[in-house]
This record gives C-alpha cells, structure tokens and sequence, in this order.
C-alpha cells in the first residue's frame, strides 16, 4: 500500500516542461549565447531549444503536441522574447521528428524541428556542437542551464534570457528519487540549490551546457514546486541520440 502511496504522489508531483524558466541565477549577457532558441505558438514563448544545424532545432518531444504542429514558430537572435528585437529572426517550423519511441510522457522525450528557411548565421545567431556518441558526462561538474521559463514557484516566465549553473548528479540517486521515471541509458539529471536556482516550468527543450556541449534537453521537474531541492532536475541525455539525430537531419 505503501509504494501505490508514493506512486500517486509521483505522477501528481510530476511535470512535463511545456507547461515548463530559470529561477534563482542571473540575465544572460544579451547573446553571448546565440544558439539559444525560443519555440513559439501564437507568438507566445512555449519552450527553448537550440540550434544545431542552418535549419534545424533541437527540443524535447513534449513541447509541441501533434495536434498543434504546423503552427510553431522559431525565434532566433533573441534576448528579449517580448520585444521585436532587430537582431531577431522569425522562422516557421515545416517538419516535426519527435523520436519514434516518444510516447507523451518523459522516455525519449527529444524533437527535431526543420525549419522552412535556413537561419541566417551571424554574430546573434549560431549552430552549436553536439557532444559525442556515448560519451561520459562525470557526476558533481557544473553546466549552465538557460532559458525565459518561470522565475519561481507560482511566479511569471522572464522576458529576457536567464541562466544559472547545476551540477550533474549520479545516476543511482537520481534513480532512487525518481523510481519508475528516470532511467539512466538515456537520462541525466542535477541536483541545485535554493541560492543559485535552476530550471523550471517554460525552460523545457532548452540545453544544459557542459564543457561547452548541450549534454542534455530540459525534461522535467517536481510539477508544483521547480525549487524543491529533493527532487533533481531531470534531462534527456543528448549523447545517447546523436545516431538518430544525425540520421533525422539526413532525410
């Protein structure tokens, strides 16, 4: 009786980034990170993304439902999403690859946008590099997360572009939090505190930079509280889709 307890608290507690900022930490440098990407419908922020290729985002499978798709708009060069800023590019999204495997709740959770036009490249606007296939990500080092998500329980998404560091976790513990959601072949997650913050709901798809890599895409957190320090922030681990994503880009 006790485990169907904890399972229920789990699957009220969990969430899924579309309703997915950065609380805690600081604005970002206006783009000192240009490959960060604002993912759109009706020209409201829903998620982050990055830009890994001209004509290509990467996200998680969450942020665009199927029954919307045709309607997402990319906004790259940006610092301020409420803002027309002129550095800004806008593209539509014509084709959406979730993984084959995703299937609306947290394993392989991970989506390539193509985009009608390919990204102008510029000083706002760059392609960032993927990690290697299968590489090791070492527990306890820190990365930057990013991204215009909520600044807090109960609180607004930013307007400009936030980010703060998390340090990455060990496997065991996150699997021992997190039970039946997390699995280690194809997730990572980090543990954060009160003081530096971290992700939260609208920081969805969004990276988390390690060694200058996105290592992981934005997954999800403890639904009614981002900042509770007991539950680690869950990612989809980027090295172990690079196959698949090169071979997504191919088509």
């Amino acid at each position: 009786m006790i485990c169907c307890i904890i399972y229920i608290l789990l699957q009220v507690s969990l969430i899924e980034a579309t309703e997915t900022g950065i609380f805690g930490g600081r604005e970002t440098k206006p783009h000192s990170r240009p490959y960060m990407v604002s993912i759109q419908y009706q020209d409201q922020h829903t998620c982050g993304g990055i830009l890994i290729r001209e004509d290509f985002v990467l996200t998680a499978a969450h942020c665009c439902k199927k029954e919307t798709w045709g309607t997402y708009t990319v906004v790259l060069g940006a610092h301020n999403v409420s803002k027309k800023e002129k550095n800004q590019q806008h593209i539509e999204v014509v084709k959406y690859y979730p993984h084959p495997k995703f299937t609306g709740k947290y394993n392989y959770d991970i989506m390539l946008l193509k985009l009608k036009r390919n990204a102008t490249l510029n000083k706002y606007v760059k392609t960032i590099g993927l990690p290697r296939k299968n590489g090791k990500t070492p527990a306890n080092i820190k990365c930057v997360v990013a991204g215009w998500g909520k600044t807090g329980k109960n609180m607004p998404t930013s307007d400009t572009l936030k980010e703060t560091t998390e340090k990455m976790q060990f496997s065991p513990e996150c699997k021992r939090i997190w039970q039946q959601y997390f699995n280690s072949d194809h997730m990572i997650c980090t543990k954060f505190s009160k003081k530096d913050g971290g992700v939260c709901q609208g920081d969805s798809g969004g990276p988390l930079i390690c060694n200058k890599k996105p290592e992981g895409i934005t997954g999800f957190t403890l639904a009614d509280d981002c900042t509770n320090t007991k539950y680690p922030h869950v990612y989809t681990k980027v090295n172990f889709f690079i196959e698949w994503i090169k071979k997504t880009m191919k088509q």
